[in-house]
Formats: C-alpha cells, structure tokens, sequence
C-alpha cells in the first residue's frame, strides 16, 4: 500500500472518530459508530456488517473480554428520501471493536488490511501504521511461501522426489534467483546462523520472488505432469532464473539486498501489540 492511500484512509477514519466522557469524567473514550465505518470497510450493505460485526462479538467472548465494554448497541435516526425520518441500530465501538470487526474482514481488501493495522496502532502517526502494514505484508508473504513450498513437497513426492531431493531442487532454485550464490552463501553474506530458513530473513521482495517462483514450478509440475528429479529441477531452476531477470530490469539483485528482521521475532512482536491492545484498550463508560 502506498503512503498516498495511507493518508487518504487514515484521514477518513480519523473524521469519523467521536470523544465521550469516560467513567471518572476526566478522560475521553475514543469511539467510532458502525454505520459511520460500514463503508469505510467496504460494506455495502448493513446486514453484511453486521454479519462481521456478529462475529467480532463472538470474538471479544472468546478471548474473556467483556462486550459490553466495547460493543453499545444505539439507535441512530436517518434521513429518507422522502425527506422523512427513521429510527435505525446501529453501535457505539471502541478502538478495540473496531480492529476485531476488522480482524473477521477480508485482509485482500485494501481497506481491511488498513483499518487492521489503523486499529491495532494506538496512536494516529501515519507512519506508525504505515510501519505495522509493512510487518503484517512480510509476514502474510512468509506465509504464502510456506503454503506453496509445502505444496511442491506434495506435488514431487507423488512424481518420485523424497524429501531430500526436494532440498536440492529448493537449493537450485535458490542458486538461480540469487545469480549462483547458494543458499549457505546467502545465509552467511546474511549472517544466519543455525539451521533456521534463508526466507526467514529476507525482505519482503525477496520473499515474494521465490514465492512466484515455487508457484510456477508447482502450476508447471501439474500442468506438464513432470516425474522425477532432473525434469522438476530444470524446471524450478528456468522459474527463478525468469523471477531474477525480471527484477533485473528494474535494477533489482536479490543478493543485494540487505538482510531483514527474524520473521520469528517480528511474529512475536506482533502477537505482543496484539495482546496490549486487549488489555490497555479504552472502555465504554458504565450506563
């Protein structure tokens, strides 16, 4: 997501947040009404939201949280075209409400993705939740390489690949996408110590590139139905000497990239915000 969609959606969020008094009538409660955010999360129609809304509820119980701190069910009256008015439901949530309605959205909607970080971040700086979306695609792209090297393993295992041949085709692959640099080369020019994953510590781009890379291996394996080691490694080898020549002409070497945080550190990271939210988010006052 690029910093001018950033802004442009933190500045819609922002103008439908409210203030109430809290409990002790000293501080402000920060608090959004789910008609308001409806269509900024993509919603078009109400009983849609409130599908997601449901959801988030069930949530809030899950993890012992009490609803009643952040969900308000309210009455809101709207205007008709007819000019004339009615009474509508609608509800009175918290920033923590918030970021579980988002949480039970569609992340591949732009909007979701934002308004996840947008309420996880409890602070309005732009690039606090520019930084937080950064750390979420890294981690969502780590995921997708997981899921599509697993699913090669399967794919060659049922064409005559043990797990050990699935290593080398993995380390040709890399030796192709990093312009003959091996995967222990990559691991110590990255300072990775151990046995822990090269993609553990590669930026996002990297990622991505052996992602594609392993998805067309895995859609040629099917599609040509290869067998065997030297037809499925040729063919890995051809994907990312391909994925390489395409970043080539934008001036992009993967080798050349610096390393990136542990993933497993920036998952715990996450998981850490994730937890303080819960516990420090502000509460609806008492009725």
């Amino acid at each position: 997501m690029d910093k001018q969609s950033i802004i442009q959606y933190k500045t819609s969020f922002d103008a439908i947040a409210s203030y109430i008094e809290g409990n002790s009538g000293k501080e402000k409660v920060e608090i959004w009404f789910a008609r308001d955010l409806q269509p900024l999360l993509g919603y078009a129609r109400w009983e849609n939201f409130q599908v997601a809304i449901n959801r988030a509820v069930e949530s809030c119980k899950t993890q012992g949280v009490n609803v009643d701190d952040h969900f308000r069910e309210v009455t809101k009256m709207v205007t008709l075209g007819s000019g004339a008015t009615r009474e509508v439901q609608d509800y009175m949530l918290t920033r923590y409400a918030c970021y579980l309605i988002a949480q039970n959205g569609d992340p591949r909607k732009e909007q979701i993705a934002f308004a996840q970080s947008y309420f996880a971040v409890q602070t309005r700086k732009a690039e606090l939740i520019e930084e937080r979306l950064n750390h979420i695609s890294r981690l969502e792209t780590r995921e997708r390489l997981r899921a599509s090297e697993k699913q090669l393993s399967q794919n060659i295992y049922e064409r005559g690949v043990d797990e050990k041949g699935f290593g080398r085709i993995r380390s040709k692959g890399d030796t192709a996408l990093f312009g003959g640099h091996t995967t222990e080369d990559m691991k110590q020019r990255l300072g990775i110590k151990g046995t822990r994953p090269l993609a553990d510590f590669l930026p996002t781009l990297t990622i991505a590139a052996k992602n594609l890379a392993t998805e067309m291996t895995n859609y040629n394996v099917e599609k040509a139905d290869l067998y065997g080691e030297t037809s499925i490694t040729l063919e890995h080898i051809q994907n990312n000497r391909s994925v390489r020549e395409m970043l080539g002409k934008r001036g992009i070497k993967p080798e050349e990239l610096p390393a990136a945080e542990d993933i497993k550190k920036l998952e715990r990271r996450v998981a850490a915000e994730e937890k303080k939210l819960e516990k420090s988010a502000e509460k609806l006052p008492k009725l």
